[in-house]
């Protein structure tokens, strides 16, 4: 394992002397800037960036767009937003006081604002849980989606539920005076409603009615996990391990809604014993370990000399949009701080090395083509065809052979180029903690070479073949920058209200239980 990871830093050491980037120093300690240079850049970025999210919010109502044209006239505003993007303006707020840029009061002004808006939001009531779109401006629930007229079923989605607690939760402890508003929300929250004992695991969400043209013609479950009134669950669990949903779980968890075996009740692989899981990205190497009484498969993803916890998709924000908030390395001293710099790293080399972009960073966001698009590193995600870091999507395909050796799939040649790569900033902020060098280095030169960067901060997305950007900004990768600002500015200020309490208390055990034995650490 030693000799292995040595080999992946001299690879990746190698790839970035190439580029005149310095080897990522990655302790994941802390997200705390080191120097005065850097503080001013970030201080820069936060300030920018803030300028956007504040564009965003509507004043009467508080709710914030979920997308702004680049010059962050409220015309362009987007029609539309989320739970998660309600959670985002909340905790980008408090990042907002803590780094100078608003008071006290105004930060107050604008939570209230929006607190005083979400209990008149029709929502799943026996769940607490909120719709997955609304009218910013009058606070309606859509039905009828504002781009085109095409109908909108409401979904109570478990992701987006997560984050709005997030946000609230960051609310209750760095704003203590609008802690009883705050309460009034996400006390009536059950997380247990997404939770399938027979599988041990969530939900993607619900639906209240039927969406399907004829019931049981889609793959809509009835039921209902709290014994009440039928509602519609996705027919899909959140099972992979390593992706944004586990946030919904630590909350559920964290409140006594979820039993804390659920936390061992995801797949870190899928096992490779015979070809039942051979639709995966590649055979994973590992061994069983029981935990709480879950039989878990400790098994890992090779990549370019590296062994790391793959995501769904291959994408930063699945990897590391939660330790924003909860300290998972901090906690997970075998496990999570070992996977987490070493998926910053494999990102790294992607980019740099393997496609030759001369950039990285590659998680969902807006397409410069148009749209909305999933970007990622193929290779490090479960998705066999899944999240590709370039416009024609360019795949590997590692093939699969199973652990007696049965040839389940046959590898593919691998790709000898890539296509036009497409590289999105607020990736490179998910990995500041991990790689904080590496992660300045290649902001600065998307904001150089492509001038990348305008009144509201970096622009969602770039294409670095054709220098073609998406000159939007959406709330909640603005959010995420804002979060990772804020812990770099503002000692992890992001993190306290998740380092103590029912989530130290509930959570924390179960990580420091585990060790990734399989990993290579970054």
């Amino acid at each position: 394992m030693r000799r292995t990871s040595r080999l992946a830093a001299t690879t990746v050491a190698a790839a970035l002397a190439v580029t005149g980037l310095a080897l990522p120093s990655v302790t994941g300690a802390s997200a705390q800037a080191k120097n005065a240079g850097d503080r001013a850049v970030l201080r820069e970025y936060v300030a920018d960036t803030w300028r956007s999210m504040a564009a965003m919010a509507d004043p009467g109502t508080g709710l914030v767009s979920d997308n702004v044209g680049g010059d962050l006239a409220p015309a362009d505003r987007a029609a539309y937003t989320s739970p998660t993007n309600i959670g985002a303006y909340m905790w980008s707020a408090v990042v907002a006081r803590e780094t100078g840029l608003i008071s006290a009061a105004e930060t107050k002004r604008r939570i209230a604002l929006t607190l005083q808006t979400l209990p008149q939001l029709e929502k799943h009531e026996p769940s607490g849980m909120f719709y997955n779109w609304y009218d910013p401006r009058t606070g309606a629930k859509l039905t009828t989606w504002p781009v085109n007229g095409d109908v909108v079923h409401p979904f109570v989605s478990s992701v987006d539920n997560g984050w709005l607690a997030t946000g609230l939760r960051v609310v209750i402890e760095e704003v203590p005076s609008l802690a009883k508003q705050a309460h009034r929300v996400l006390d009536p929250m059950d997380f247990g409603y997404y939770y399938n004992p027979a599988e041990n695991q969530i939900r993607g969400g619900f639906w209240v009615e039927d969406p399907t043209p004829a019931p049981g013609e889609g793959a809509e479950v009835p039921g209902n996990y709290r014994g009440g009134e039928t509602v519609y669950y996705t027919g899909h669990h959140y099972g992979a391990f390593n992706t944004e949903p586990r946030m919904a779980s630590y909350l559920g968890i964290a409140e006594k809604q979820i039993p804390q075996k659920h936390y061992f009740g995801t797949f870190r692989t899928f096992q490779s014993e015979n070809c039942d899981y051979s639709w995966t990205e590649q055979s994973a190497a590992g061994h069983y370990e029981t935990y709480l009484g879950q039989r878990v498969f400790e098994g890992a993803y090779q990549y370019r000399g590296m062994k790391l916890i793959p995501t769904w998709g291959g994408s930063m924000f699945e990897a590391l949009m939660v330790p924003l908030f909860v300290p998972e390395e901090k906690w997970g001293v075998k496990s999570w701080a070992l996977t987490h710099p070493t998926y910053v790293r494999a990102q790294i080399e992607h980019g740099m090395d393997e496609a030759k972009y001369g950039y990285w960073g590659f998680s969902p966001s807006n397409n410069p083509a148009g749209g909305y698009r999933e970007y990622g590193v193929d290779p490090i995600g479960m998705e066999p065809n899944g999240y590709a870091s370039d416009q024609e999507r360019t795949y590997v395909d590692k093939g699969y052979v199973a652990q007696d050796g049965t040839a389940c799939r046959p590898a593919q040649p691998e790709p000898t180029s890539y296509g036009e790569g497409v590289v999105t900033p607020h990736a490179s902020f998910l990995a500041y903690r991990y790689a904080p060098g590496a992660a300045l280095k290649n902001l600065a030169n998307l904001r150089k070479d492509f001038g990348a960067y305008g009144p509201g901060g970096f622009y969602d997305a770039v294409n670095v073949t054709t220098g073609e950007m998406s000159k939007r900004y959406l709330s909640l990768d603005q959010g995420m920058v804002m979060a990772a600002l804020g812990n770099a500015l503002a000692g992890d200020v992001l993190r306290k209200p998740f380092s103590h309490g029912p989530m130290e208390q509930r959570v924390a055990p179960l990580m420091r239980m585990e060790e990734f034995t399989g990993v290579t650490g970054g």
